[in-house]
C-alpha cells in the first residue's frame, strides 16, 4: 500500500506538471508540485520505522524533546442556525478547512503519524521539517466525504480515532463512517485509533468498562482494519492516571489528551493536541500551534 502511494503520488506530480499553463506561471501548482515531493519522501522514511524494535525510553527523555503539533478535528461542515455558541467551537466550516489545510502545505508543515512520533518520543528518531500530526474524533462521516479529500491534496495523512458505537449510523443532525469507508481510509496510509464504544468518560471507568469501552471495540476495529490497533484518543480529552495501566494491559502504545499538561509518569499515555476551533481562521491557527507547542 505504502508503494501504492507513491506511485500515485507520482502520478499526480507528472499531471500537475502537464496541466500547469504555458502562457502563464502558476505559483500554486509549483508550490504544490514541492509540497507532494517533500511529502512522498516523508512517507518513504516512515516505511522504514519498525517500532517492534524500540524501547520505551524513560519519562524524563520523552518529556525534554519539543512536542511535535497534534491537531484535534470533530465535525468539517457549514454551520447551521441549530448549532450553539460552543457546538461552533468543533465545527469548522468547509471552505476555513481547506484554506487551514493551505496554510499548512503553504507554511512548509509535514504531516506524521504515530510510528514515526514513537520513534521520535523513544529514540530522537528525525521527522520531516515541521512536523504536524492531524487526527480527527468521533467518526463524523464528514470527515471521510470533505476531510480526507482535502488532505490528499496535499499528500497529507491523519490519525482517525473511532468511536464504534456510531459506525454506519444516520443520525439526526449528523451521519458516520461505515466501516467500508474506516477500512479505506486505513488502506490509504491514514491510521485508525480507538476512541471508545460510545464516548464515556474514561475517568469513570470500572468493572466491565474496560471491557465494553476498550476490548470490544478494540477488537472490532481490529476487524475492520486488518491491522494491530495501538493508539487511542481519551473522550472529552480526559484522563486519569489509574487508567493508563490498563491501556498499557491492552497493547496500546500511546494515548492523546487535550490541551493539559502531560503526566510526568506516562508522557506517552497523555500526549498533547489542541482543538483546531470552528472560531479560528489559518492566521488564528498558525499563530496557536506556534503558541502552543
Amino acid at each position: 500500500m505504502k508503494l501504492h502511494f507513491l506511485t500515485l503520488l507520482t502520478a499526480v506530480l507528472i499531471l500537475t506538471a502537464g496541466c500547469q499553463s504555458k502562457s502563464q506561471p502558476n505559483t500554486d501548482n509549483a508550490d504544490l508540485k514541492d509540497t507532494l515531493i517533500q511529502t512522498t519522501a516523508a512517507v518513504a522514511e516512515a516505511a522504514k520505522v519498525d517500532v517492534s524494535k524500540i524501547k520505551v525510553a524513560d519519562a524524563s527523555t520523552i518529556l525534554a524533546r519539543k512536542q511535535v503539533p497534534i491537531l484535534c478535528y470533530h465535525q468539517v461542515r457549514n454551520w447551521k442556525p441549530t448549532d450553539g455558541k460552543v457546538g461552533k467551537d468543533y465545527i469548522v466550516e468547509v471552505q476555513n478547512f481547506k484554506d487551514q489545510m493551505k496554510m499548512l502545505a503553504d507554511s512548509g508543515y509535514h504531516t506524521i503519524l504515530p510510528d514515526q512520533l514513537y520513534a521520535y518520543l523513544n529514540t530522537g528518531a528525525a521527522l520531516p521539517s515541521k512536523p504536524i500530526m492531524l487526527t480527527f474524533d468521533d467518526t463524523d462521516m464528514d470527515q471521510f466525504t470533505i476531510a480526507n479529500p482535502t488532505l490528499k491534496k496535499y499528500g497529507y495523512k491523519a490519525v482517525y480515532f473511532i468511536m464504534t458505537v456510531s459506525i454506519g449510523r444516520k443520525g439526526k443532525f449528523v451521519d458516520y463512517m461505515t466501516k467500508e469507508q474506516i477500512k479505506q481510509l486505513s488502506d490509504e496510509g491514514n491510521v485508525i485509533g480507538s476512541h471508545t464504544y460510545d464516548h464515556k468518560n474514561f475517568k469513570k471507568y470500572q468493572g466491565k468498562d474496560w471491557e465494553e469501552q476498550l476490548d470490544k471495540p478494540t477488537k472490532k476495529l481490529e476487524e475492520i482494519t486488518g491491522k494491530k490497533i495501538t493508539e487511542f484518543a481519551y473522550p472529552f480529552g480526559l484522563w486519569n492516571a489509574e487508567g493508563i495501566p490498563e491501556l498499557k494491559k491492552r497493547g496500546f502504545r500511546m494515548a492523546f489528551s487535550l490541551a493539559e499538561k502531560r503526566d510526568q509518569n506516562d508522557p506517552l499515555f497523555t500526549i498533547r493536541r489542541i482543538i483546531a476551533s470552528g472560531y479560528w481562521s489559518p492566521k488564528t491557527l498558525s499563530n496557536s500551534i506556534k503558541r502552543s507547542f
